[in-house]
C-alpha cells in the first residue's frame, strides 16, 4: 500500500502545528503543500512528518517540524525582505523561507547537500534563491545587509560579526544557543542601529550543533 504523504502532512499540520499556536494561514499553507519527503533519501522519507529530528549530516539536520515552524513564524518576514539562511541541507527549509521573501540568500558548505539544494530548486522553479559555498560562521559580507538572518540549527556561540550584516533598522537574527548537549534556546536578536534586544522564543531539546568554532559571545 502506498504511503499517503498529503495526508501526513495535514495530520502534521493539525495535530503538530495548531496546538501549539501555529494558526498564520501562510505558514500553515507552506507546511500542508511542500513536499518535505521530497528533500529526504527514500529511508527518511516516511519519518518526514513525525515529530522527531531527521538525521542527515554528522551532528546536523531538520529539527521537529513543530520548531521549524515556530522559528519561521518568530522570523516576522515580510515579502519586500532579504533574508541570509545559515545551513541549507538540502533545502527543504530554504525553500520554505524563499516564499516568503524578496531575495534568499543560502549559506552550505557541504558540496553533496548544495547539490541536493540546487536540484531541489530547479524541480520547483524558484529564482530568487542564491546558493553560497561558504564557511557558516562567516555569513556572507558581500550580499549584505539582510532584513533577517535565520540560524536553525543551534550554536554555543554567534560571532558578532553577523550583527555587522544585518540592516540596522531592526534588523533580526533568528537563532538557536546551545545550552549544553541537548538543551538549547531559540532567540530572536533585534537591531536597532547598535542597540540590540534578545527575546527568549521557545525551548529545543537536540543534539544538534551547527558549528563549534569559538567566537564573540553575545547572548
Amino acid at each position: 500500500m502506498n504511503f499517503n504523504f498529503q495526508k501526513a502532512r495535514d495530520l502534521m499540520v493539525e495535530n503538530q502545528l495548531r496546538p501549539n499556536k501555529i494558526t498564520e494561514p501562510t505558514i500553515l499553507d507552506l507546511f500542508k503543500n511542500t513536499k518535505k519527503e521530497d528533500f529526504l533519501s527514500e529511508e527518511l522519507k516516511k519519518i518526514s512528518y513525525s515529530d522527531l529530528d531527521i538525521n542527515l549530516d554528522i551532528n546536523r539536520g531538520y529539527l521537529k517540524n513543530l520548531h521549524i515552524a515556530q522559528l519561521i513564524h518568530n522570523s516576522l518576514i515580510k515579502e519586500q525582505d532579504k533574508v541570509l539562511h545559515i545551513g541549507g541541507l538540502t533545502g527543504y527549509v530554504s525553500v520554505m523561507l524563499a516564499a516568503l521573501c524578496k531575495e534568499l540568500i543560502v549559506i552550505e558548505h557541504q558540496k553533496k547537500l548544495i547539490k541536493k539544494i540546487e536540484e531541489n530548486i530547479k524541480n520547483l522553479n524558484i529564482n530568487n534563491l542564491k546558493i553560497i559555498n561558504s564557511a557558516f560562521q562567516d555569513g556572507c559580507v558581500k550580499e549584505s545587509p539582510y532584513d533577517i538572518i535565520f540560524i536553525d540549527n543551534p550554536i554555543f556561540e554567534l560571532s558578532n560579526s553577523f550583527k555587522d550584516q544585518l540592516n540596522s533598522k531592526y534588523g533580526k537574527i533568528i537563532m538557536i544557543k546551545k545550552i549544553d548537549n541537548y538543551l538549547c534556546k531559540a532567540y530572536r536578536i533585534t537591531k536597532n542601529n547598535n542597540n540590540y534586544t534578545n527575546e527568549f522564543l521557545f525551548d529545543v531539546f537536540t543534539k544538534y550543533e551547527l558549528y563549534r568554532k569559538r567566537a564573540e559571545f553575545i547572548l
